[in-house]
């Protein structure tokens, strides 16, 4: 018999965050995530994510041993001003027992019935902004930093509780050697003539942060037409100021600008922290900071997290700035591979960019949905 316990005390929490320590301690390709961001994470005081949505955690146990964990999800942004009804889940982990797995999706389904949603989908975690995603093919590459990783066994577990594949995402590698500059080389130059546009780059931190707040806007207007966006709110937008733009280093960040200074087109990369992740297994203090600054500082692999352009600007070419400057970049910093997160397939101007690129799919993921 399985027995459920929702989680309200930091003891539990803890539990809630550390399962998939046991579930994938033999593997290597699972990135542990650091202990205390993932605790900070489900804080409400400390993320500002709460003040839209909510969520309720849950423990499964099978003869008093932890088996199974689970993440109800509501959105309130999502369901009273987008009107989507959707219950989402994540942070959906569990041993291979189809009794761990329905108890933990039933508890789930009890609350969007009660919430009268209409359908649960997931993996997927508060915004856009979080991980993302089931692993459905791809299994023996080492998992991003950003990016939830399973055993093979999870997907007959969805089908088995008579879920259907909702989204497909696919996550994909660039060898650097193979990028061709003369690609975008000569377009940058003409576009930024055509357009009066130029790139902006910056050594300090405090260089950027003027910049930031326009930043995140970009992301949301540049975005806003992708099926189950929700916008970041402003207070969201501080928060990630404070903790995520400050961990960057400011060389990674490109901008793009028109004449009057005016935010067209921004990109973020950072160095890959996957394998210093494994060696510091969750854990900042007390030799952990230090594995990471030096992948901060010395990593081969840089992962292209987010890039964005004014509507407006889309189809112009303003990508081969961003890529002109990264080539440089990247050149001087010995990059020998650049990695993609999780991608909608149906994400055609984000296609169109990369169409150019030697790039190869390794990693495929998707959501289930499931109507209530």
């Amino acid at each position: 018999m399985v027995i459920l316990k929702e989680v309200k005390s930091k003891k539990d929490l803890k539990k809630f965050v550390k399962l998939p320590f046991k579930l994938y301690k033999d593997s290597k390709y699972w990135t542990p995530p650091i202990i205390s961001e993932e605790l900070s994470s489900f804080n409400t005081k400390e993320n500002p994510v709460f003040n839209d949505a909510e969520a309720r955690l849950f423990l499964a146990y099978k003869n008093n041993q932890l088996v199974g964990r689970i993440a109800a999800i509501i959105n309130w942004v999502e369901i009273n001003k987008q009107e989507v009804k959707k219950m989402r889940f994540g942070w959906f982990d569990f041993i291979d027992d189809f009794e761990v797995s329905q108890t933990l999706l039933n508890k789930v389904e009890d609350i969007g019935k009660l919430n009268k949603l209409e359908f649960m989908e997931g993996p997927v975690g508060f915004s856009n902004l979080d991980k993302v995603g089931l692993v459905t093919d791809g299994f023996n590459h080492i998992a991003l930093m950003v990016t939830w990783y399973n055993h093979p066994y999870y997907v007959k577990h969805y089908e088995k509780a008579l879920f259907k594949e909702e989204k497909v995402y696919v996550e994909t590698k660039i060898p650097f050697k193979n990028i061709n500059k003369e690609v975008f080389e000569k377009a940058q130059a003409l576009i930024k003539r055509r357009y009066q546009l130029r790139a902006l780059n910056f050594t300090k931190t405090n260089q950027l942060m003027p910049y930031v707040d326009d930043m995140f806007e970009l992301f949301n207007e540049s975005y806003a037409s992708l099926p189950s966006f929700v916008p970041i709110s402003n207070e969201q937008i501080a928060h990630l100021k404070k903790k995520f733009i400050s961990f960057v280093n400011p060389e990674y960040i490109k901008f793009v600008v028109d004449k009057e200074d005016k935010l067209v087109g921004f990109a973020v990369v950072m160095p890959s922290f996957a394998k210093a992740l494994h060696k510091i297994k969750g854990k900042l203090f007390p030799f952990g900071f230090i594995k990471i600054l030096q992948a901060k500082k010395h990593s081969d692999e840089a992962v292209f997290y987010l890039i964005g352009v004014k509507p407006e600007y889309q189809n112009k070419g303003i990508h081969s700035i961003i890529f002109n400057e990264y080539y440089q970049l990247l050149t001087k910093k010995g990059i020998n591979n650049c990695y993609r997160t999780p991608e909608l397939i149906e994400n055609d101007s984000a296609r169109k960019i990369w169409r150019h690129f030697d790039s190869e799919i390794y990693r495929t993921r998707k959501t289930f949905k499931k109507e209530l």
